[in-house]
């Protein structure tokens, strides 16, 4: 047994979504129609996963729905929508894995999987978007072609949780070297905190999900 949100004001989708998953007699589904009856259904029903078409609801932005999403931790979200912005997608995928992301012009067995995945807890990224995260992910790099060798080890140390200090000591730098590095690759990578550098290295592929410490 499953318990569903179907969070969309589009019906033809919401009839086509709500067919498949009571195909399954003993799964629970909820109808919402905007974001204050989504939160009151969440507040009954913390474990459930919430099919989402974000255009057509009344989020502010982005913001809105990951405060959300961090306030019922348990739940798991598909957006399933038309085409979202690779900086939506970007923000929102690198900010949790609680999210899948499948569009309303894929074939059905797509969606299917992204609710099976988002049953078992598992995130499911459908081929378009994943086509553009991966472009996303390019661009990025080629921001990150300008740090020096030296830049990114230091990159990869912050990614460890490792302190100016302990950076110095380990590269056999005094720590005014250091803080200079790390200052040379704020000012290159137009970012002001260790937390956005982390989020640049992770999307341009400088370091991988298990090397980093948050």
């Amino acid at each position: 047994m499953g318990v569903y949100i179907l969070a969309d004001n589009q019906e033809l989708t919401r009839y086509a979504i709500d067919s498949y998953i009571r195909q399954d007699k003993d799964n629970i589904i909820y109808h919402v129609s905007n974001k204050s009856e989504l939160v009151n259904v969440l507040k009954e029903q913390e474990q459930a996963v919430i099919i989402l078409d974000y255009k057509l609801f009344n989020f502010l932005d982005e913001d809105q729905l990951l405060i959300i999403s961090e306030r019922f931790i348990h739940a798991q979200w598909i957006l399933l929508s038309d085409e979202l912005t690779d900086n939506f997608i970007g923000r929102v995928i690198y900010s949790s894995n609680v999210f899948s992301v499948v569009y309303k012009e894929c074939c059905m067995n797509e969606i299917k999987d992204a609710i099976s995945s988002a049953t078992s807890g598992r995130r499911y990224i459908c081929q378009q978007a994943m086509e553009q995260l991966l472009s996303r992910q390019n661009n990025t790099v080629n921001k990150t072609d300008i740090l020096t060798s030296t830049e990114i080890e230091i990159v990869k140390a912050i990614s460890q949780g490792k302190s100016t200090k302990e950076i110095a000591s380990e590269r056999f730098s005094s720590v005014h070297t250091i803080t200079t590095h790390r200052k040379n690759i704020f000012r290159k990578l137009g970012v002001n905190t260790a937390h956005e550098v982390i989020k640049y290295a992770l999307r341009a592929g400088m370091i991988n999900q298990s090397d980093f410490y948050i």
